[in-house]
């Protein structure tokens, strides 16, 4: 009889083990439909759904949900649907904030569920430094394209600048990125409502000061609204620098040729002549009507590649909490952003690269690559992480 039991028991163990072996991995994601971001939540969108759509809907071969729901850029809402996620989703992955301030608002309860928080696109500096999670990955810090900027405006000979940003924490992490690595004068430092959309008074400002060149921070439909209205604000001649996300192809198609002539710095191109690259965008362009890619839909997708490898290379069993870590921190995928390492804060290692704005013969306006400007560059705040 007892011999009998404990052969029920075993059975009853091993049905209730391979029940929990079929049970897909859940991914969380937040995704900025509405509200202030809601372009770059679209971009975030549909890189994220190339990657699932690549990989069948798995992740490293074992079956996948992706829970995708908007939360219209609210950092409140993100903390309520992360509560929603890890209480009664119980996820394994997080992603999907654009925002710094939403992803500074979940991350504590990810970090203390143990979830791993693989962010597309905000790298604040709190994460990066003295706020550091073993359970945090970014794949830029929120400064570093703002000194690869600052590094461009010295090449080029700005003496003097005005700066400008969305007075929120990645717009202040933007513009002291830009001052850290710029050699010049800052003749004025501006901050703006989020979301704002008129700049009449800030231009005004800009054409007071007279700088050699502007430096901004200002994505989505800010950005889009604010080189219109400086162009026709007759600054056409100032020269204007961006990072990345500020000129990137969700812009670039809502201003037109007012764009053509920014510089702007970014971890990644779309010709960046990669093979993993390449491959990205041209699936990409196949996928969504020819359209090409923006550096939001390249982070998205390369975040999906890395739950990809981690739960390759801990064979599925993703409640190991350590190994899978330890798996993410490997980086063992072929990103399209080349070579790449994390740093002792789990933020990347990478080059970053100066792109401007042309206007091809087919009449498409889009970013050219230009060159290296860092070189396996590593943020500002590493040495502030305890980890």
């Amino acid at each position: 009889m007892l011999k009998l039991k404990s052969a029920a028991f075993a059975l009853a163990l091993a049905t209730a083990l391979g029940a929990h072996a079929a049970d897909p991995i859940k991914v969380g994601v937040a995704l900025d439909i509405s509200g202030p971001f809601a372009t770059i939540g679209a971009e975030t969108r549909d890189g994220l759904n190339l990657a699932i759509e690549q990989l069948g809907g798995k992740l490293g071969g074992f079956d996948a949900e992706f829970l995708q729901t908007d939360f219209a850029g609210n950092p409140e809402q993100a903390t309520q649907l992360v509560r929603r996620y890890l209480q009664a989703e119980k996820i394994d992955f997080f992603t999907g904030p654009v925002a710094s301030n939403s992803a500074l608002a979940v991350g504590p309860a990810l970090f203390a569920a143990r979830v791993p928080f693989l962010s597309s696109n905000p790298g604040p500096s709190q994460f990066a430094g003295k706020q550091c999670n073993p359970y945090f990955f970014g794949v830029y810090q929120n400064d570093t394209y703002d000194e690869a900027a600052g590094r461009v405006a010295n090449d080029k000979g700005y003496r003097n600048v005005v700066l400008i940003a969305p007075n929120y924490p990645a717009g202040k992490d933007h513009l002291g990125g830009f001052k850290r690595l710029y050699e010049g004068a800052v003749k004025e430092e501006i901050y703006t409502k989020v979301g704002q959309i008129d700049y009449a008074a800030e231009i005004a400002r800009i054409r007071a000061a007279k700088p050699d060149a502007v430096y901004f921070f200002l994505p989505a439909a800010m950005g889009i609204n604010f080189i219109k209205q400086y162009v026709a604000g007759g600054l056409k001649d100032t020269p204007l620098i961006g990072p990345g996300f500020s000129a990137d192809q969700d812009t670039l198609a809502a201003v037109g040729e007012p764009a053509v002539g920014l510089f702007n710095t970014a971890h990644w191109a779309h010709d960046l002549d990669l093979p993993a690259n390449k491959a990205f965008v041209e699936a990409f362009r196949n996928k969504y009507d020819g359209r090409y890619p923006t550096v939001y839909a390249a982070q998205a997708f390369d975040v999906v590649m890395a739950m990809d490898a981690a739960v390759r290379e801990v064979e599925g069993r993703v409640d190991d909490r350590e190994a899978v870590l330890a798996a993410l921190r490997k980086a063992d995928f072929d990103s399209v952003r080349g070579k790449f390492h994390y740093g002792a804060n789990n933020y990347p290692v990478q080059n970053y690269y100066l792109r401007v704005v042309e206007k091809r013969a087919d009449g498409t306006i889009t970013n050219r690559l230009v060159g290296t400007v860092l070189e396996q560059h590593q943020d500002a705040y590493v040495g502030d992480c305890k980890m």
